[in-house]
């Protein structure tokens, strides 16, 4: 039986944007084997290891394409640097996560992808309306969302996070097409 990958590519100018493949795991691994990024995520646990990528590059290929679409990020020559996607959760809106590995921050390659992001959700998947928030504790990842187009909605949710252990104040924002 022969299997056809259907997820979108979607290219910008320094990033390609693509589903997860088996032998991107030691690389996620690698990425993620810093607090750093799964403090700041809602659902990485911490430590994260290779069965912690090799499960997420299994639950990303099981994915509803026509409600969730995740992607890793890849940088021109240097390869994952990290992920990003659009998902639901029954009742809620479509929700944009991301993480950047650590090396890759202050270059704005997290804002470039989330940018391709909305404007494939936009203009491919005719989406609308797309929420996002941050941990309160990372401005850095408010600024990437205002620059992406994102505006404060002036909600402050706790979140869960599986790395913290704890639920933590997520500032929430939404972006209008």
């Amino acid at each position: 039986m022969c299997v056809i990958d259907r997820s979108p590519v979607i290219e910008t100018r320094r990033l390609s944007l693509r589903a997860p493949r088996a032998e991107d795991a030691p690389r996620v691994a690698a990425l993620c084997d810093d607090y750093a990024i799964p403090s700041m995520t809602s659902r990485m646990p911490w430590p994260y290891g290779l069965a912690d990528a090799e499960a997420f590059v299994r639950a990303v290929q099981a994915q509803d394409r026509s409600v969730d679409n995740t992607f890793v990020v890849e940088l021109e020559d240097e390869g994952v640097i990290g992920a990003i996607g659009l998902s639901t959760t029954p009742g809620e809106p479509l929700e944009l996560g991301y993480w950047i590995g650590r090396a890759y921050w202050g270059r704005g390659l997290a804002t470039e992808a989330a940018v391709g992001l909305v404007d494939w959700a936009k203009y491919e998947w005719r989406k609308r309306m797309v929420v996002a928030g941050h941990f309160a504790d990372n401005a850095a990842s408010g600024q990437v969302l205002c620059k992406t187009g994102f505006l404060y909605t002036g909600e402050v949710k706790m979140r869960p996070s599986k790395a913290r252990g704890e639920p933590t104040p997520c500032r929430m924002m939404v972006w209008l097409a």
